[in-house]
């Protein structure tokens, strides 16, 4: 297991804790930088379909609180303060990474 997938990993558990928790002093910023950083690691390969599905998870990350005694746990796991907001922060370094490849000669 390389240093990529470890930084991916640490970034899904703070950014789910911390959605689950409610957040942490700096924890906004802490997803964002965790963020950053794993999107560097994403394949070239990946890209397209990791920036659908960081489409994906902030489009439908709220419509699962309906979802009886756990719904509104998974939204908040999933939503703005958690996980959405670690993958944005990728989908902005894989979208930079993707402008830079282009104008290299």
């Amino acid at each position: 297991m390389g240093p990529g997938k470890i930084i991916q990993i640490v970034t899904v558990v703070v950014a789910l804790v911390a959605g689950l928790m409610g957040g942490f002093p700096q924890s906004p910023l802490v997803i964002a930088v965790l963020g950053a950083v794993s999107g560097y690691f994403i394949a070239d390969d990946d890209r397209m379909r990791f920036l659908i599905a960081a489409l994906a998870i902030t489009a439908f990350s709220g419509g699962l609180g309906a979802i009886p005694a756990v719904g509104p746990y998974i939204s908040a796991a999933l939503g703005a303060g958690g996980l959405a907001s670690a993958y944005a922060a990728a989908a902005v370094t894989v979208l930079v990474l993707g402008v830079i490849d282009k104008l290299k000669p």
